[in-house]
């Protein structure tokens, strides 16, 4: 039997505002812990730089989650027949894949941040398990002769302890926008670009992604999509710069 409110049937059942008010406030909370952990935007935990402070017309091209082959290589081919260095937050699993990509991009001049090395959602939610996670992805940059000191969380997922681990690595972490929301499904490479140049003002980062979680992964349009993303930037004065040029702030240890 259900009751309603006030007794009159046609009105809602008398536990229908307090599920409803219930679920609002589950939706506000699951907001707010996105918006501490995972934004952007988020100094909750300490500094997040997600651009560079600057009026000329300078942007940082970014992309995670790689090496992964063929698209990184791809990718290189297009920076560098363009004369554009970029910065790339790169998985430790994926660098013992293809040491060599990783070689090539830092001989062409790119930066190479650490991105971890398991790329696996829980393991970045507390200290016992990021701690041990970076460390491994570190010794794998160092297995080509790196020790970076930028890292990028992998979702951007930041806890109270992510920085102080990050810091007893002699690393800072660094933000950014990402350049479209359905990136991952890999859309038209139009609709990738279309993403990034209505993002980009004076001091972007741009957050790209030329692999998928470590793992390897299609990502034909993000290639295409830097591809048209250079070339209209040029036109409208862009010039390109790597993270630590925009930040001022060592690439490397």
């Amino acid at each position: 039997m259900i009751t309603f409110l006030n007794g009159r049937p046609g009105g809602p059942p008398c536990g229908l505002p307090v599920a409803l008010g219930a679920a609002a406030g589950a939706a506000a909370a699951a907001g707010a812990a996105y918006w501490l952990g995972m934004s952007s935007y988020s100094q909750a935990f300490g500094p997040f730089p997600y651009r560079g402070e600057t009026s000329e017309k300078v942007v940082a091209l970014t992309f995670d989650d790689g090496p992964n082959e063929p698209f990184t290589s791809r990718l290189a081919g297009i920076l560098k027949s363009r004369d554009v260095r970029a910065t790339f937050f790169q998985v430790g699993k994926a660098v013992l894949r293809y040491p060599d990509v990783t070689r090539r991009l830092v001989d062409e001049g790119h930066v190479i941040g650490c991105h971890g090395f398991t790329h696996d959602f829980p393991v970045y939610l507390r200290r016992r398990t990021i701690a041990p996670d970076v460390r491994r992805g570190m010794d794998a940059l160092e297995t080509v002769g790196l020790r970076p000191a930028l890292y990028r969380p992998p979702w951007l997922l930041r806890v109270p302890a992510t920085d102080s681990v990050i810091a007893a690595e002699g690393m800072r972490t660094i933000s950014g926008e990402f350049c479209h929301p359905l990136e991952v499904f890999q859309p038209r490479a139009s609709m990738i670009a279309n993403g990034v140049l209505s993002k980009v003002r004076p001091g972007s980062i741009i957050i790209c992604h030329d692999g998928w979680d470590g793992h390897e992964g299609n990502r034909a349009s993000t290639v295409a999509a830097a591809e048209i993303v250079i070339d209209r930037l040029r036109d409208q004065g862009y010039r390109f710069v790597t993270v630590d040029e925009m930040l001022k702030i060592p690439a490397y240890q």
